[in-house]
């Protein structure tokens, strides 16, 4: 997982990358976005959205309600005038005027929230900071909807092609299905035309192939692309290693079993008691026993129950059940299954000896970067790769490590590895100016002038004599 600042601005880090993130992580409390014009939170319980609040006037109920053809002009306004009397809020107002059921009010509510945050898509610059803590407790209806749900929404309404371009990774990646059942599985509704694209997905086609031989027209391809790409169902295939693993199979299940009926009927009642059976022996069952299987089970196996399992007790289910409690167990079930999948499959691949790299055992990471930067001014990147990496594993706080690890990877055109290692740097160091400067340049190699841009605007404010950003800058305008 990319780390994301906590705070920062959209142009580096898209909403839907934040609020992924934010998601992972089981964060809680408060995401702010600021423009010049408004700012806006969502409030967050362990990584799940309850809440938004925003201080622009078209986004208060009242006129939220208007839009949505729930009370007239004059109802409003009799409700506004009545709340700077009474000081009460305007929903209770408009319930006990009897312009709103307490039914429709809590429709009302939810679609506020919800409003709130899908406006928050259409932005590209603003301000963002993340506030742990806890978040305001005076809230009585709260949003009750999975963050894939509301990413994939917000998502969809966006309509700006460049947009979607720059975002997305450049037209020659291939994408492949996610190997992460919590990203296979989250509670979507996915429609017809996002079913047919997935099943174009083979892990070989490019996202021009994939556009070209889809039954859409160019822009209705892409944005059905960049939807499933920002709510992680769809994610880039890297570049093997130069030193490939054992050969075990990462290929998800098959896309018939990912759209098939997820769960056997059952009832409310049997499925909690179901939870809560397992959740109380989480701590007594082997490895084996969690995912079913017998002790000689084959990688085939193990990933097929591990999948099946993964559906079944996938955290996202607490949001159609009425216990509040199920959630933080579905989490613990899942947490354990792919814990247990993960050890297991470790010993699978596990070979009499480590072949992979031929790398003396220095004492520090210091010394594992030296020789590192020894190896990158003759030219032996990959060489450098192996050595940068194995500093960043001895000192992952270090910023510098990660900087000459992504610099090396761009040199072997490993783009995406680059990616990463330098936000990994950004995120140690948020206000070192050379860091962006090189996240520009990687955008540059990739043919995404416009992110390049905004990197190296980015590192010129914080440093207006950053030559590296000033000459990048002028490669985005050629």
């Amino acid at each position: 997982m990319i780390e994301i600042p906590l705070k920062g601005n959209l142009k580096t880090f898209s909403l839907p990358k934040i609020l992924s993130y934010l998601n992972k992580k089981r964060y809680t409390g408060t995401l702010i976005i600021n423009t010049p014009v408004f700012t806006k939170k969502v409030f967050l319980i362990k990584g799940d959205a309850i809440f938004a609040a925003s201080s622009y006037e078209d986004d208060r109920l009242g006129e939220m309600l208007i839009k949505a053809g729930k009370i007239t002009l004059e109802q409003l306004d009799q409700s506004v005038n009545l709340l700077k009397q009474t000081g009460k809020r305007q929903g209770a107002i408009l319930v006990e005027l009897g312009y709103l059921t307490p039914k429709d009010l809590f429709w009302g509510v939810k679609y506020q929230v919800k409003e709130i945050i899908y406006s928050l898509f259409q932005l590209e610059d603003a301000d963002y900071e993340f506030v742990h803590g806890e978040i305001p407790a005076n809230e009585v209806i709260t949003l009750k909807m999975s963050m894939g749900n509301l990413i994939y929404e917000g998502v969809k309404r966006i309509d700006n092609l460049t947009r979607v371009r720059n975002e997305m990774p450049p037209a020659e990646s291939v994408l492949k299905l996610s190997t992460d059942p919590a990203m296979l599985f989250q509670d979507i509704e996915l429609s017809s035309q996002d079913k047919k694209m997935i099943s174009l997905i083979n892990g070989k086609r490019t996202i021009k192939e994939l556009v070209d031989s889809s039954w859409f027209g160019t822009f209705e391809a892409m944005k059905i692309l960049y939807v499933l790409w920002s709510v992680g169902i769809l994610e880039e295939q890297e570049i093997p290693d130069k030193f490939p693993q054992k050969d075990i199979s990462e290929e998800p299940i098959s896309i018939k079993e990912i759209f098939q009926p997820s769960i056997t009927e059952e009832s409310e009642a049997e499925f909690i008691h179901k939870v809560d059976r397992l959740y109380m022996s989480l701590n007594s069952l082997t490895e084996y026993e969690l995912l079913e299987v017998e002790r000689d089970a084959d990688e085939e196996t193990l990933k097929k129950n591990y999948y099946k399992l993964s559906r079944e007790f996938h955290p996202d289910r607490y949001f159609s059940s009425s216990d509040p409690n199920i959630k933080d167990k579905l989490q613990a079930i899942f947490d354990t299954i792919t814990k247990a999948y993960e050890t297991l499959r470790a010993n699978l691949m596990k070979e009499p000896s480590d072949s992979r790299m031929n790398i003396p055992d220095y004492q520090n990471a210091e010394e594992f970067f030296r020789k590192g930067l020894e190896e990158s001014k003759v030219g032996q990147f990959n060489a450098a790769i192996d050595l940068f990496k194995k500093a960043t594993e001895l000192d992952p706080k270090n910023a510098k490590y990660w900087s000459y690890l992504s610099l090396s990877l761009v040199k072997t055109n490993n783009l995406k590895k680059a990616e990463e290692a330098i936000f990994k740097a950004i995120n140690i160091q948020p206000d070192n100016a050379d860091f962006y400067a090189n996240l520009g340049i990687i955008y540059i190699k990739a043919g995404m002038k416009k992110k390049a841009y905004n990197q190296f605007k980015t590192a010129l404010e914080l440093d207006p004599e950053n030559t590296k950003a000033k000459k990048g800058i002028d490669k985005t305008k050629n």
